[in-house]
């Protein structure tokens, strides 16, 4: 796995479970690291795709890349909806806007 993908995802999947495990005043907090941390995957992610030489064209072609498949396992069941969500964009070479993103 790319170096600084897998160093995002770690983040993000740590701060999933801290926001999974956190009660009262921390969960907000832990809900904003997890969002934080999981749009800078995300954008980790994206520039990623964009270096190979022959980027997926298809939502089906970017889920068959190796790296891509190691990702998924790796996430929780919740996420994955987000995770294909953000892949379309990422295909279709489009960001999304901050006050577009998940509330």
């Amino acid at each position: 796995m790319n170096v600084q993908v897998g160093q995002a995802l770690d983040v993000t999947l740590n701060n999933w479970d801290a926001m999974s495990g956190s009660e009262g005043d921390e969960a907000e907090e832990a809900a904003n690291a997890f969002e934080a941390s999981f749009y800078i995957f995300i954008d980790t992610l994206s520039d990623w795709v964009l270096e190979l030489e022959q980027p997926p064209q298809t939502l089906e072609e970017f889920l068959e890349l190796p790296m891509i498949q190691s990702i998924v396992e790796r996430l929780p069941a919740p996420l994955y909806l987000n995770f294909e969500t953000e892949a379309e964009l990422i295909i279709e070479n489009k960001t999304r806007i901050e006050e577009d993103k998940y509330d």
